[in-house]
């Protein structure tokens, strides 16, 4: 039986392949730039598309500690992977941005603060995890102007997760592999490449009309999309234990840090590709003339020697201090500041990691 998509949330219709592309197009012709994942290098990543034929059709990857590679499905599934090697925040809180830039001219300070970023963006596939990441940063850059200009406008198609990766841990932090609320549209993809999409918003209910998706979803239907994602939850291997991070929290000081930090190589793989991560440095730059000036907010991270530098040198010197500041701070004090844990269970810290650290593991022995 068909029905309009006027309502939110909607029921469950029932999307065709091709009606991707037409929600696709849609959005490009809202304006936006479509950012989704992508083959690119070697692994699934994040970059812009103009076609749904741009996602990893018939693209599998295969993570663990220390490892990732990606392989050929015997389907031609779009989403048939777990968390892409990078997260969505690079589109929020860039890398790099330039904060103010100051020129001599004529004898005359002239000085350019930073302009606004008019660019309004759509995310295509983006998992339960980094969706719950997002919300994190909402509360953690509430008061940074270029995030929250970005974030504004941005439009997002979430897809809830039929393949977890050995890296995933979502479900024991309550945040996949099922989208929760934020998305203005969530997809789950069938076996046999049919998608279930269901509107949260008025711009998901508008993009369901560009589609032409207008018949219901059945109730066996239905039925088969939550069965794929309640076993996506029951093959995740690893989950992390409230009570061990409680006990890691009162021992601030243990042995146990040392002994567990021993294989950190403090090159900060795991807060770039942290979805949650958000600790930067200002950096400036002048012209050989000594005539202009910049500076630039970009990344950084706690694993850096020179991120705890004071007057005098800098507080955390070994590498176990600074594996420690992470830990507590990303599952224990981030709860005192921002209400949640900083961890989404999206796993790429263990995949990027080059010795394979895992920090679902005990730290206290």
């Amino acid at each position: 039986m068909a029905h309009v998509v006027d309502m939110v949330p909607s029921s469950p219709v029932l999307l065709a392949p091709e009606g991707l592309e037409a929600i696709v197009d849609a959005l490009i012709g809202s304006g936006r730039d479509v950012i989704a994942p992508v083959v690119l290098d070697g692994v699934i990543s994040l970059g812009a598309i103009t076609s749904a034929d741009d996602l990893p059709i018939g693209w599998a990857d295969d993570q663990g500690p220390g490892t990732y590679r990606i392989e050929h499905s015997a389907d031609h599934t779009r989403f048939r992977f777990a968390a892409p090697a990078q997260s969505w925040k690079r589109f929020l809180h860039e890398e790099r941005t330039l904060l103010v830039r100051t020129r001599l001219v004529d004898g005359e300070i002239e000085i350019e603060n930073r302009g606004d970023d008019q660019r309004k963006l759509a995310f295509v596939g983006i998992r339960a995890c980094d969706l719950a990441a997002i919300q994190r940063l909402d509360v953690v850059l509430a008061a940074d102007a270029a995030y929250q200009q970005r974030r504004a406008g941005l439009a997002m198609i979430a897809v809830a997760c039929t393949t977890a990766a050995s890296t995933c841990f979502c479900a024991s932090m309550g945040t996949g592999p099922d989208p929760g609320p934020g998305a203005d549209l969530v997809l789950a993809e069938l076996d046999d490449g049919m998608l279930l999409a269901a509107a949260n918003t008025d711009l998901g209910c508008r993009l369901l009309r560009a589609s032409g998706a207008l018949e219901a979803a059945s109730p066996e239907r239905v039925a088969e999309a939550n069965a794929l994602t309640e076993a996506c939850a029951a093959s995740q291997v690893r989950a992390l234990d409230p009570d061990v991070v409680t006990q890691a929290a009162a021992h601030p000081h243990g042995e146990e840090w040392t002994k567990f930090a021993e294989r950190c190589l403090s090159c900060g793989n795991c807060t770039m590709v942290c979805p949650t991560c958000f600790c930067t440095s200002v950096e400036d730059r002048t012209s050989i003339t000594d005539d202009a000036a910049e500076r630039w907010q970009r990344w950084d991270s706690c694993f850096s020697l020179d991120f705890s530098y004071i007057h005098g040198g800098s507080i955390r010197q070994s590498p176990a201090s600074r594996y420690r500041q992470w830990y507590l701070h990303k599952l224990s004090t981030w709860h005192d500041q921002f209400g949640s844990s900083g961890c989404v269970g999206c796993g790429r810290c263990i995949t990027w990691c080059p010795t394979g650290i895992d920090l679902t593991k005990a730290v206290m022995s």
